[in-house]
């Protein structure tokens, strides 16, 4: 699947990401946020345009609200962060923490994760469309009553994900692995998962099978 990538100007400014903190309105555009802690803060409604985001780290910080639009975070840690409320169209995270962190009824559209940790993260009542899941850890992580359109997860470890209340038809799990997982029988129709995979699924539903 082919999703429309952040559209980043070359001649990027760079900036202290607390610089934010004496605008009128919390807000970056054509941005380059480098080695920034800001750790443990609350800035809410954050606006981030066409903007880099390279070896930051945002633990426990509470960014709700926040609106990012073509926006790249690289080697960046969002861990316990709070992104709830988020509205992400053209986003992409590369090698980056977001374990525990809370991004429930948000907008996330045409946004990557990519060789990224994601254990535990909550997206509780959010919106997934055009979403690619690359090499990525989600363990745990809670998709409760989730709209997912056109997502992708490609060789993502998937266990013990709670997909509860939310449909998995057309959702093609199929490189992925996991040892259990949390679905209802209804949702997982049209699911698409390997044949090594449909017989996990067996074995959960207490079925024996037979050569």
């Amino acid at each position: 699947m082919k999703i429309n990538a952040p559209k980043i100007t070359q001649n990027l400014i760079e900036r202290n990401f607390t610089d934010i903190l004496y605008e009128e309105d919390p807000e970056f555009e054509m941005s380059l946020i480098k080695d920034a802690a800001f750790t443990n803060e609350t800035l809410e409604r954050v606006r981030l345009y066409n903007t880099v985001i390279k070896n930051c780290d945002f633990m426990n910080t509470d960014f709700s609200r926040i609106d990012l639009t073509d926006v790249r975070f690289e080697n960046c840690n969002l861990s316990n962060t709070i992104l709830s409320n988020a509205s992400m169209h053209r986003v992409e995270f590369y090698n980056c923490k977001l374990l525990g962190s809370n991004l429930t009824e948000s907008y996330i559209g045409n946004v990557k994760f990519e060789k990224s940790i994601l254990n535990l993260t909550m997206f509780g009542h959010s919106k997934l469309e055009k979403v690619i899941f690359d090499d990525v850890s989600l363990e745990s992580a809670d998709l409760y009553d989730c709209k997912l359109k056109k997502v992708e997860f490609l060789t993502c470890n998937l266990n013990d994900v709670s997909f509860d209340e939310t449909s998995l038809n057309g959702i093609d799990i199929s490189s992925s692995e996991f040892e259990s997982l949390i679905v209802s029988i209804d949702n997982l129709k049209g699911c698409k998962v390997s044949s090594f995979q449909a017989i996990q699924f067996a074995a959960l539903l207490g079925l024996e099978i037979k050569d």
